[in-house]
């Protein structure tokens, strides 16, 4: 690594190169195209970017181009790269999809980026504008390549991938395997070496993945509001369905729940006023979808909740990587009827992960058996301690003995007797009252 980098390493304290980190960095500053997998949160990012970046050569156009999924996941990784590239003296710019796509031009021309960060479609139509030109370009960088290279976007990622000079570097990094991983040689036609450290890697930390009764969406929004008044509880809820997130959105926002969505037709701007407030922890629930949270990095983010259960176990570990990184202990609960978790406990039976039933007692989410086991419900220190001194002082031999003459306990209050008003015929009784009176 280079000395100004390792000196940065030192300083941000790191100890250690993660396993993926380790794995790849030869190969990728040798120039070799690979193929990297690891767990989320192990730091692809920086596994890619520390060794790339000592083949660029400042000032001599754009060398390194990294496509990303989303616009939150580009600008979340030109940020990264954008810290260690200062150091030395390379200039990273983000084009992404929802931004203003003139102002993108102009950096482009003036700001003559050696790193350019972006999502396929938008760096695609500027390459058809011929508004980007890869003629210097050495390394493509296909982050999250399992969702990439997957039906329509795969097509713009070999579009894109002909544009650019045969003698191009390809690195391909995900979290999960998929059929078109394993085919990477044949279908770019290049040789490929393989890293594969999901066994390998010790960077998760302690996650517990649990069940939390509701079936129907009321339901599961009035969970969310439980969940929400629980201490320093912070969660990414996931959903499959844009309408489903919009309702229950809407719902939090009645009940006053400190919420806010991510994804569907947001602005760039809006999307980076909610990460950037749910990062400073101004937010409790940050509703989402799984295109929108793709490979997103919050720094000890507590919890993750399933409002909609993923239909596949990829989608459950893009989701449930969201939290537990870098060592930090997470939480992961799945929100749904017994029928939903009898079909995700089959989905997730070749995985290592282990489902408990939870439960929210006083404001604290605990173990259901924990709490059926636990006869008396917890009390606080002082409950306790007021308790003990009221049996001290019955004790004490001085102690004035109190008693109570229940006298009067045998005798009951006489029932008052109900009056039922005859109101059938009111009328031509009356009228009979009248006329009897009129004969007198």
């Amino acid at each position: 690594m280079d000395e100004r980098l390792q000196a940065h390493f030192e300083e941000r304290g790191f100890k250690k190169q993660t396993a993926i980190q380790a794995a790849v960095y030869d190969s990728l500053a040798a120039g070799k195209t690979v193929v990297g997998i690891a767990p989320t949160g192990s730091g692809k990012t920086l596994a890619f970017t520390w060794p790339l970046l000592t083949r660029v050569t400042p000032g001599n156009g754009i060398q390194i181009l990294v496509l990303e999924p989303s616009q939150e996941l580009a600008l979340q990784t030109a940020r990264v790269m954008r810290e260690w590239a200062s150091l030395l003296k390379i200039k990273v710019q983000s084009l992404t999809g929802g931004a203003n796509l003139r102002r993108q031009v102009d950096r482009l021309k003036k700001g003559h980026p050696d790193i350019v960060v972006g999502t396929p479609g938008r760096v695609l139509h500027l390459l058809d504008n011929r508004r980007l030109k890869l003629q210097h370009l050495k390394t493509l960088v296909i982050d999250e390549a399992d969702d990439l290279l997957r039906d329509d976007t795969q097509a713009v990622v070999e579009d894109i991938e002909r544009r650019t000079p045969l003698s191009t570097q390809l690195a391909f990094f995900s979290a999960t395997s998929s059929k078109q991983l394993s085919q990477v040689d044949v279908i770019f036609g290049r040789d490929v070496v393989k890293y594969d450290v999901r066994k390998q890697d010790d960077s998760r930390g302690p996650v517990k993945h649990g069940l939390l009764q509701s079936r129907t969406m009321a339901q599961k929004a009035q969970m969310l509001a439980r969940l929400s008044k629980t201490k320093n509880f912070r969660a990414l809820v996931f959903f499959s369905s844009i309408k489903t997130l919009h309702y229950t959105a809407s719902r939090l926002k009645h009940e006053g729940i400190s919420s806010a969505t991510l994804g569907g037709r947001q602005r760039q701007t809006e999307r980076e006023k909610v990460m950037r407030q749910f990062r400073k922890h101004q937010i409790k629930l940050l509703l989402t979808t799984d295109v929108a949270a793709r490979g997103i990095d919050i720094p000890k983010l507590p919890a993750v909740i399933n409002f909609e259960l993923p239909q596949s176990v990829e989608e459950y570990v893009h989701r449930t990587g969201r939290t537990g990184r870098q060592g930090e202990p997470g939480l992961v609960i799945n929100l749904g009827d017994d029928h939903d978790f009898r079909d995700l406990k089959k989905l997730l039976q070749d995985t290592a992960y282990q489902l408990e039933p939870l439960t929210i007692d006083r404001h604290l989410i605990k173990d259901e058996q924990a709490v059926k086991d636990d006869q008396k419900p917890d009390e606080t220190v002082r409950h306790e301690n007021s308790r003990r001194i009221q049996k001290a002082q019955h004790r004490r031999p001085d102690a004035v003995q109190k008693s109570v003459h229940r006298t009067l306990d045998n005798f009951t209050k006489p029932k008052k007797k109900h009056r039922h008003k005859q109101r059938k015929n009111k009328g031509i009784r009356l009228k009979h009252r009248r006329k009897s009176q009129a004969n007198k």
